[in-house]
């Protein structure tokens, strides 16, 4: 039995065993250590805010404030609340740290992000952001370990070695992260400690028997001796290194975390993913204090997210190193437009996701989400843009991952999206210029919707979704030739009601709300 077949027919890897805050997996020092150190010392940071984020009141359209006030009275907070970021849209006011990362132009917002035909149970949703699969797709693997395996399919022979001594991928905290997880093993460590890193026994090395269990038993002590190893890199950058920023809040669990990603890159452990978390975000009751809508859980959650990414940015620009970090949250799904009696809101669609770092392009991509007066009890946010297209320019233009094997690995259709800017060794993501120009009508529509559609010689993807996120129609996705285009879309089959025509076109994308009598 080879050690991969041990790992496929289950061993104490397949467990969730942790010891001393150390997950007991042989972490590969993956592929992408080595593709990555030759191209780009680059770090990307994983902030997951576990429970859907309520984005409406995170990222406010001030620009349909007296809609929302009407749909959602007894949850959002006063407009002169609002911490401004333009003229039609503003942070909620815990967040003041953000605003300021904003005004540094290190922060970008990404308007409505989501999926296709979104699911809104925590544990499927949760699962298909960290998969990065489709809705109707079920993977064992993560984005990122995908990315892995196919670069190291012999792991974990071999690693940790002298030239890629360190951990590919931390959790900070007590489970390694399902975005690392491979075929059949996670490339993520976990760990809560990075001082307290005790070894673990490997027991009385005595010669193993010549037989299934004897293979078995030495694949088992060369697991502990990896994690071992692995544990030594560790603690060796914690006591190497040390925070500068006297930012980080002690009752803050977020910001501890982040500390600690500093502090190991501060000490010079070479590992280029981590993911940290900050769970409490199922607000369906009690989001807000009383008839205090500035207070409450949800606010306590974005100024502990505020606090932590602040104290962080500053740490590590006095560390000399925030040109090499790029700083990323997600969150399973957003929630409705509507709030709910208990003062709270429910399970969503799409919402705002935000990066910080000093390589970001900053600003807000996308539209103000499209609120309508008449908007049912079950309506989420409409997608504009699809997660994996954040993800797959991540790997192209942060990590230089080619294009071609991004569209292999997530998503054949993925959009290049303008979200980084010049920096360092690092050049600009693409920008793109102008807006989609279109008109679909007649709204209302009953057997069909006209199109009026300029293009330049680009595929174009225009589909219609309905009011609670799932893709019901898809009338194009191909290559137009440039110049004016109408089309006409059958929809004498649907059912009446509210929906919302897409249409993507490269990296641009466009939604409007239709109606059918």
């Amino acid at each position: 039995m080879n050690r991969r077949s041990f790992l496929k027919n289950g061993s104490i890897l397949s467990l969730p065993m942790m010891i001393n805050g150390w997950s007991l997996s042989a972490l590969a020092k993956p592929m992408a250590f080595q593709s990555f150190s030759d191209e780009t010392d680059k770090v990307l940071v994983l902030i997951q805010l576990n429970g859907g984020n309520d984005g409406l009141n995170t990222l406010l359209p001030i620009d349909r404030y007296d809609i929302l006030a009407n749909l959602r009275s007894n949850v959002i907070v006063p407009e002169n609340s609002i911490i401004a970021l333009s003229d039609k849209l503003g942070l909620h006011p815990s967040m003041t740290g953000v605003k300021s990362i904003f005004d540094q132009g290190k922060m970008a917002a990404v308007q409505s992000v989501g999926y296709p035909n979104q699911n809104r149970s925590h544990f499927r949703s949760t699962d298909i952001w960290t998969t990065g699969s489709a809705s109707n797709e079920f993977l064992t693997t993560g984005w990122l370990g995908r990315y892995m395996d196919n670069k190291y399919p012999d792991y974990p022979e071999g690693y940790p070695n002298e030239e890629e001594p360190d951990p590919f991928a931390l959790t900070i905290g007590s489970l390694v992260s399902d975005t690392c997880q491979g075929i059949v093993n996670n490339f993520s460590m976990a760990v809560n400690d990075p001082y307290a890193a005790t070894k673990v026994p490997a027991g009385i090395l005595t010669d193993a028997p010549d037989n299934p269990y004897g293979t078995e038993l030495t694949f088992l002590r060369e697991t502990i001796e990896q994690t071992n190893a692995y544990a030594d890199t560790v603690q060796n950058a914690a006591n190497n290194g040390a925070n500068i920023s006297t930012l980080y809040a002690d009752g803050n669990s977020l910001a501890q975390q982040l500390k600690t990603v500093a502090l190991l890159l501060s000490g010079g452990l070479q590992t280029k993913i981590f993911v940290v978390n900050l769970g409490g975000f199922d607000t369906h009751a009690n989001q807000v204090e009383g008839t205090n809508t500035t207070e409450g859980d949800h606010a306590s959650l974005l100024y502990r997210l505020s606090e932590a990414v602040t104290a962080f940015q500053d740490d590590l620009q006095k560390l000399g190193i925030e040109e090499r970090v790029l700083t990323v949250t997600f969150s399973e799904f957003g929630r409705r437009i509507r709030s709910n009696a208990a003062n709270g809101t429910d399970h969503g669609d799409a919402a705002p996701l935000f990066l910080f770092g000093s390589c970001v392009k900053g600003g807000i991509l996308g539209d103000n989400p499209i609120i309508d007066p008449q908007v049912g009890q079950e309506e989420g946010v409409a997608m504009q843009y699809d997660f994996r297209s954040v993800y797959g320019t991540i790997l192209v233009d942060w990590f230089k991952v080619e294009e071609q094997e991004v569209r292999d690995l997530l998503y054949e259709d993925f959009q290049l999206l303008p979200l980084l800017g010049s920096c360092g060794n690092s050049t600009p993501t693409r920008d793109y210029e102008g807006e989609i120009v279109f008109n679909a009508y007649p709204s209302p529509f009953t057997n069909y919707v006209n199109i009026d559609l300029e293009t330049d010689n680009e595929f174009v993807r225009i589909s219609l979704f309905d009011s609670i996120g799932h893709e019901v129609r898809v009338f194009s996705n191909k290559k137009f030739s440039a110049g004016q285009h109408s089309i006409q879309l059958s929809t004498h089959d649907l059912a009446v009601g509210n929906y919302f025509l897409r249409i993507q076109m490269g990296a641009k994308v466009k939604t409007t709300k239709l109606i059918k009598a």
